[in-house]
């Protein structure tokens, strides 16, 4: 397995930055995920956090190098990361919980699956064609899908804020959680997972364009600056990952990741795996952390390798 991945997070006009990223991968599967930490609730940042954590660690226990069924950890994934909030919030003794989106995809067997709870988006193109969206669970969109259908009539004209949804993760209820695949891949097919402080300033077909037309080094970080200016100095968080699937080699700015090398135990991840009791989460995500966590993968690749030799 090969893929080049690029990954930004930027604060924007908010006072910290409650949105989460990362990945993980054996030799033979890959984890990427992106959260989404609701303002309005405590501990925005918290949530996210421990939703990451929750697949990571997940992912980790079951990709042995693969998953025997994906579209299932997925989901169990998922609602794991909803009872860890909802944990955290008995252990805390808070009269709110924390809650966030989720947005998460595996990558195995020259396919793609997914999986998202809230309105972080996945994307997915060839091309520059947009083969699937993920549909946010939002009732402006809710709204919008049954007017398509024919189930409201076109004269209802009750608007919906988009920022309002019916599900997350660390709700009252069992949150919604959709899932989708398996979707064949074909080299140079891309995936972007993006918080909403992406695509609510950024339309789809300029996402679809950049995205289709410039490598992901690229792409993703002018993504972001584009939808940091056009919010203006109120901007969401704004966090974006895409990953090209066995595409050309890759540049500097975007490093291929090869798995071919990796023992069946090896797992690697930028996911930060667990919090210390007190530490406070970094509240900006920047190329110079990341670009770390690639060198320490890259660093325990090689141990592994010359460990097998």
């Amino acid at each position: 397995m090969k893929f080049s991945v690029y990954q930004v997070s930027r604060r924007g006009g908010r006072p910290k930055n409650e949105d989460r990223m990362g990945y993980s991968y054996t030799r033979s599967s890959g984890l990427f995920a992106l959260a989404d930490g609701m303002g309005g609730h405590p501990e925005g940042e918290v949530a996210s956090q421990l939703a990451l954590q929750t697949l990571s660690a997940m992912f980790q226990r079951d990709a042995k190098p693969i998953l025997a069924d994906p579209l299932r950890f997925l989901q169990d994934a998922v609602l794991a990361g909803h009872h860890q909030l909802l944990r955290y919030a008995t252990d805390k003794a808070l009269l709110d919980n924390p809650r966030t989106t989720v947005v998460a995809c595996v990558l195995q067997g020259k396919s793609v699956y997914w999986a998202h709870c809230g309105d972080s988006r996945l994307y997915l193109l060839r091309g520059d064609k947009l083969l699937a969206r993920t549909r946010d669970h939002s009732y402006a969109e809710l709204h919008g899908a049954m007017l398509q259908s024919g189930q409201v009539p076109p004269a209802d004209g009750h608007r919906f804020n988009r920022n309002v949804l019916f599900t997350c993760l660390g709700s009252p209820g069992k949150p919604v959680v959709d899932t989708a695949g398996p979707v064949a891949l074909q080299p140079g097919d891309r995936v972007m997972l993006c918080s909403d402080g992406l695509w609510g300033s950024v339309t789809d077909d300029v996402i679809i364009r950049q995205l289709s037309q410039q490598p992901i080094s690229d792409a993703v970080p002018e993504l972001a600056e584009q939808a940091l200016r056009n919010a203006g100095p109120r901007s969401d968080n704004v966090t974006v990952l895409a990953v090209e699937w066995e595409g050309a080699e890759a540049s500097d700015a975007a490093p291929a990741v090869s798995t071919r090398s990796l023992g069946d135990e090896v797992f690697a991840s930028t996911i930060q795996a667990s919090l210390a009791a007190g530490e406070h989460l970094s509240e900006e995500l920047d190329e110079a952390e990341i670009e770390r966590s690639i060198r320490e993968i890259n660093e325990a690749i090689r141990r592994a390798a010359q460990k097998r030799t």
